[in-house]
């Protein structure tokens, strides 16, 4: 997203669908226009992006250029961390808090029946 804070004019539905598709792992061509529509009203809905008036365009919104560099420190700094930490043999925080987590999911889908 803060690539498109770049663009002065702003950006169109169809500028998204072959990023989308790429983040996906699908082809271009199967991101219909139905379902980028979808996605930006979600983005609009939450203030990350707003429509320019009179025109099928949008720009990204401080609030959405904020969150889109949170996400990308988180991505960048603490997964490939986290996710090394989950793979060492030596037990950590980390990894206890995986499986308290996951014992829990497991026991409330046993109480609540949904236990396959």
């Amino acid at each position: 997203m803060p690539v498109f804070r770049l663009q002065p004019d702003g950006f169109l539905n169809r500028d998204l669908r072959a990023l989308t598709a790429e983040l996906r792992g699908t082809d271009p061509g199967t991101v219909t226009t139905g379902q980028m529509s979808y996605d930006l009203r979600r983005l609009r809905h939450h203030g990350l992006i707003e429509r320019i008036p009179h025109s099928h365009r949008y720009q990204v919104t401080d609030t959405g250029l904020s969150t889109a560099m949170f996400i990308s420190a988180v991505h960048d700094r603490l997964l490939p961390t986290g996710l090394a930490d989950l793979q060492n043999p030596v037990p950590t925080r980390l990894r206890a808090a995986t499986h308290a987590y996951q014992t829990a999911i497991d026991d409330l889908t046993h109480t609540k029946g949904l236990a396959a």
